[in-house]
């Protein structure tokens, strides 16, 4: 369940940040303003508060009284909730492009969403790698809040084990290899993002 609802909700989160991320760099003043209130209101509330929204407020919103999965409602509350903090570290790479790419890829004719994709934020995301790596991790984290509400994860696996009439007693060592696995998720994300930086800087040492 963990590794569930990181994966998913990082992915469909990383794609609104990026949107939002542009939104708060747009000339037009509507969406600049809108994409920075949602931001800053965002960035302001606590996560456990959204997942009380997710667990409390948003079944009274559901027409008809129908019934939508705990599960399912927590995963959309952090799916809005995450794009908010990758936005300002996909912004911080796209202000790091030179103005001149833009203008470069004006003058071949290329319009905005086309320079975007293939000129501005390939390098945008190539210089955040190491914050995006940080935020997935401590996103990864971030999900043994999920306790809070009763969803079963890892954390709450390990603490309804501690309480399982055959283990009582091993609470320390059933928080430890929880904190074991945590550890390794987070090593092996940390390797990675070392090995990605370098992979692609010799791409870029290599390319014609």
């Amino acid at each position: 369940m963990t590794l569930f609802v990181w994966s998913v909700c990082f992915g469909l989160a990383t794609p609104l940040a990026i949107l939002l991320a542009l939104a708060r760099r747009s000339s037009m003043g509507g969406v600049r303003t809108l994409a920075v209130v949602f931001i800053e209101l965002t960035r302001g509330t606590p996560i456990v508060a959204m997942l009380y929204v997710a667990m409390l407020i948003l079944p009274m919103a559901v027409p008809n009284g129908q019934i939508v999965d705990k599960n399912v409602r927590a995963m959309i509350m952090i799916t809005l909730f995450w794009p908010a903090y990758v936005a300002e570290v996909v912004r911080a790479g796209l202000q790091a492009i030179p103005a001149g790419q833009s203008e470069a890829a004006a003058a071949l004719g290329l319009g905005y969403w086309r320079t975007m994709q293939l000129v501005i934020l390939p390098q945008a995301l190539r210089f955040v790698i190491p914050g995006m790596v940080n935020l997935a991790i401590g996103f990864l984290l971030a999900t043994s809040l999920l306790a809070v509400i009763g969803i079963f994860d890892l954390l709450n696996a390990a603490r309804s084990s501690a309480t399982d009439p055959q283990w009582l007693g091993y609470y320390n060592e059933a928080y430890l290899f929880a904190a074991l696995i945590y550890f390794v998720l987070c090593f092996g994300g940390s390797r990675y993002s070392l090995w990605l930086e370098k992979y692609l800087r010799r791409r870029i040492v290599t390319e014609p």
